[in-house]
């Protein structure tokens, strides 16, 4: 067991911004920093970051949660960037081309080359978007969005983790590259399994961030994963799902989930089991969109008038799906028309939550294991309203944590990689319940022909399979579903 006295650092490179958590072995934070991110959103669904933007806010949120802690131990720390996010940069580490976005979806030619070749990927994953980055600035290495910040930290080139490397084509069964990538030399690099020990903060990493010199680096998963590990939803059948910005969901299993659209993939666990999910493009954002500067809470007050709302929206942040169905043309609906702006807060609210039922369908119809906790992380998760709202539609129980940052995940992870202990153990032992919710049958029997008539649209449209609309609506059914 690790010292108590020790602390772990959890570094969580979000769309919006850079977080940072102290935390000790038992889950008390004893320090937090965030600082704020930019980005670039054009046309064409391109959606860029300037990667100097995260080493600065690095910078700042690491002191600010280190602040009077000098004497405290740092047994380590990892780091998770969001899952897809690519950059080319130089023989020296120095970026060459700004950051493509998680959901960037300008590489759809040279995704669709990739899949000719027999490579399951979707168009808004790293590989894609790295050739393209290479078509437009030239050779380079490719880089995801920890590297490059453990490569200033450490002052060496690191290995990339298994976890971001998947989007960029890693083989997670064979631990190798696939041969059909066909990159040039020096393009890939080499990979290593989460909680692999990468080096030590240096003295100018240290200078920089605060964090003390030789300070263990361990190699980190991405935020959707990073989130699994802050919800301790890593025995199998545990089910974590993560509505911030957008919806990822991700569980844990003995044997990988197989999809051969590639809607779902699967993370592999430090342990060798695996981590199977997905990433929609539905989320929390699109309040963010619709009602710039809005009060949250105000809001969720008067949309609890509207259950169900008069409309049903499938919320999309950004064009294209990728899961629970991969759809590139997909777009927002609305289906009805909202009576004010409190039925319209509802409809979106509501969605996510569709969405986020549908997903689990899905994974159901693949025969994914769905018999274990669910939990609820993510931004969104701070709201009560929308964690009830959730559990009524989905009609289970969740759980949702004290602490629902992937910052956290990545401490536990930091804690497992330095001293060996089991990571389910770490996991649980940092993670307090805060609340367990149960679903009212009321609210979730009046969620349900909302809920088919969504399922419907989408099947029509052309973007959900027959066959998977028709699973969705034969679970609504109490007499044929099954948990």
């Amino acid at each position: 067991m690790a010292d108590e006295q020790e602390a772990w650092l959890g570094i969580d490179l979000g769309t919006q911004s850079v977080r940072v958590l102290l935390v000790t072995g038992d889950g008390t934070v004893l320090g937090s920093g965030s600082a704020p991110l930019g980005g670039r959103r054009e046309t064409g669904g391109r959606h860029e970051q300037d990667p100097g933007e995260w080493w600065e806010g690095l910078c700042t949120a690491s002191r600010t949660a280190l602040r009077g802690r000098s004497r405290m131990r740092i047994g380590g720390l990892a780091v998770c960037g969001t899952s897809g996010t690519v950059l080319l940069t130089d023989g020296a580490g120095r970026p060459m081309s700004p950051a493509l976005m998680y959901d960037d979806g300008r590489a759809t030619r040279q995704a669709a080359r990739l899949r000719a070749a027999g490579l399951a990927v979707q168009d808004t994953w790293a590989l894609p978007k790295a050739l393209w980055l290479t078509d437009a600035y030239g050779r380079g290495r490719i880089t995801h969005q920890p590297d490059l910040i453990v490569s200033l930290l450490t002052g060496e080139l690191p290995s990339a983790d298994s976890s971001h490397a998947l989007k960029t084509g890693y083989d997670v069964e064979r631990d190798a590259w696939p041969d059909a990538l066909d990159l040039h030399e020096g393009a890939l690099p080499d990979v290593v399994r989460p909680g692999t020990r990468l080096g030590e903060v240096s003295p100018s990493g240290a200078e920089a961030t605060g964090i003390p010199a030789g300070t263990p680096v361990i190699a980190g998963m991405t935020d959707g994963c990073a989130a699994q590990i802050a919800s301790a939803a890593l025995r199998p059948g545990s089910w974590n799902s993560v509505l911030g910005t957008t919806l990822v969901l991700k569980g844990a299993s003995l044997s990988p989930v197989r999809d051969a659209t590639g809607v779902v993939y699967n993370h592999r666990a430090p342990d060798g089991s695996w981590l199977p999910g997905g990433a929609s493009s539905v989320g929390a954002g699109v309040l963010t969109a619709a009602f710039a500067g809005a009060d949250p809470a105000a809001m969720d007050a008067e949309a609890a008038a509207f259950e169900p709302s008069g409309a049903i929206a499938y919320p999309l942040v950004s064009p294209g799906e990728r899961f629970p169905f991969r759809a590139p043309d997909a777009t927002s609906l609305v289906l009805g028309e909202p009576t004010c702006d409190a039925d319209l807060w509802a409809a979106l609210l509501q969605g996510v939550a569709y969405t986020e039922r549908l997903c689990l369908d899905y994974l159901h119809h693949l025969g994914a294991p769905l018999d274990g906790t669910l939990t609820f992380t993510g931004g969104a998760a701070r709201s009560a309203y929308w964690n009830q709202l959730r559990a009524d539609i989905l009609g289970r129980p969740a759980r949702v944590p004290e602490q629902t940052e992937p910052a956290l995940g990545m401490a536990a992870l930091a804690a497992h990689g330095a001293t060996g202990e089991a990571l389910p153990e770490v996991a649980e032992r940092m993670v307090h319940i805060r609340t367990v919710l149960e679903p009212r049958p009321d609210r979730a029997s009046a969620f349900a022909e909302p809920y088919a008539r969504l399922v419907d649209e989408l099947a029509a449209r052309g973007w959900l399979p027959t066959p998977v609309a028709a699973h969705a609506r034969d679970r609504l059914d109490p007499d044929t579903a099954e948990s």
